[in-house]
């Protein structure tokens, strides 16, 4: 049994002070990995380099023995969870991005938008178990204007105090500005005032210029969501950040997107989670490209874990992996599930066949099948004490 380590804070760069014993010494087949496991075990950074030899490495498992080195020297056997509740207000959206099967044009079939009352219900709906957090995030609305947003998160925050609200990409916070005819920071300003709590990592995608003109051109480009989770770190909001593989980008585009969190997380230490996201392309514009590999799930999860050495947490999101190659992620650096989700959408519409939601004590069952310690957290990594009446965050 591994012993149980935390780091209670994290600067720029995470400093690792003890070590989880290992139960046998680095073995590789690829002697290449070999310089790579020194830097590893010593605790150092890996460059651009480096990491494109991970990505092209045949040795999965000795990728996936140093992330799992680096995933227990942060967290020993803990594994993260919460319950979570999905509030999509509208999937109606300005943009076309070929990589999206959940964006509608207003006034075709499936399109909605919710009354805020009805967004109020959705919030309330669902398992008995109490959220402590509601997921909002939705499509470019051509016209609801920013009060709307403002009036659904302060109406949010009336009615369930004690939740956590996660709320807006950083592609919505850009169009929410652009409509108001305010900067991003005083956007931001305005929906933290109105109780936004922190932000998802979403809208993300690649941040390469070449990739982001091919699979969502009608978004904002990579310095632009790049700038914007700044700015939010700057105001005191923490933010996920995610990434879309297994498209049309190469293992150069996936390190390039890396670096550059790794880069903003080192001003401004705002970043909670990274959450590698894989593609699914049923019923979007790319739908002629194959899915992803479980080799290539996995292989994500431990490169993010061995690079981004800043981030205190990685997610293996088991609504896109499934949960049995989320199961096998947390012995590839993961160290969080995700959470209950109850209504996931977005990713449903794109031909994901996982259930839409998972019960707190499946997702237990889960992790500790995988042979790990269940840590039901608040949004903030805090963990969260459960009785048969009352729910507690520990502060």
């Amino acid at each position: 049994m591994n012993r149980h380590y935390s780091i209670q804070d994290f600067p720029s760069r995470l400093r690792y002070h003890k070590i989880v014993p290992t139960q046998h010494a680095f073995q590789a087949e690829d002697t290449r990995l070999e310089p790579i496991a020194r830097k590893v075990l010593a605790g150092e950074r890996l460059s651009g380099d480096e990491a494109l030899v991970l990505y092209s490495t045949g040795d999965i498992l000795a990728v996936g023995w140093l992330a799992n080195h680096v995933r227990e020297r942060l967290h020993g056997d803990r594994t993260y969870f919460n319950v979570n509740r999905h509030i999509n207000p509208t999937n109606v959206c300005v943009a076309a991005c070929r990589l999206c099967a959940f964006g509608r044009k207003k006034d075709t079939p499936g399109a909605y938008t919710m009354a805020l009352e009805e967004a109020y219900e959705t919030a309330a709906s669902g398992y008995s178990e109490a959220v402590t957090e509601f997921h909002i995030v939705g499509g470019l609305h051509p016209d609801l204007p920013f009060q709307y947003f403002l009036d659904l998160v302060s109406g949010l925050k009336q009615r369930f105090p004690q939740v956590h609200l996660k709320a807006f990409t950083m592609v919505e916070v850009s169009y929410l500005a652009k409509r108001a005819k305010l900067s991003i920071r005083e956007t931001l300003l305005k929906l933290k005032e109105a109780g936004v709590d922190s932000l998802p990592g979403g809208g993300a995608e690649i941040f390469s210029d070449r990739i982001r003109h091919i699979i969502c051109d009608h978004k904002i480009d990579g310095s632009e969501w790049l700038d914007t989770a700044r700015t939010a770190h700057q105001i005191g909001l923490k933010s996920n950040a995610t990434m879309l593989y297994g498209h049309v980008e190469n293992d150069e585009d996936r390190v390039d997107h890396l670096l550059k969190l790794r880069a903003v997380q080192d001003e401004t230490n705002g970043f909670q989670t990274f959450i590698p996201l894989a593609f699914h392309p049923e019923n979007t514009a790319l739908a002629h490209l194959p899915k992803t590999t479980g080799m290539l799930d996995i292989r994500q999860i431990a490169v993010s874990r061995l690079i981004l050495d800043n981030f205190p947490h990685i997610k293996a999101y088991w609504q896109m992996l499934t949960p049995k190659i989320a199961q096998i992620a947390l012995r590839f650096g993961a160290d969080d599930l995700d959470g209950t989700v109850i209504e996931e959408k977005i990713y449903h519409d794109a031909g994901a066949t996982t259930p839409q939601g998972m019960r707190r004590q499946d997702l237990v069952h889960l992790i500790e099948e995988a042979g790990r310690e269940a840590i039901e957290r608040d949004t903030l990594y805090r963990p969260v004490l459960r009785t048969e009446t009352t729910v507690t965050v520990a502060v």
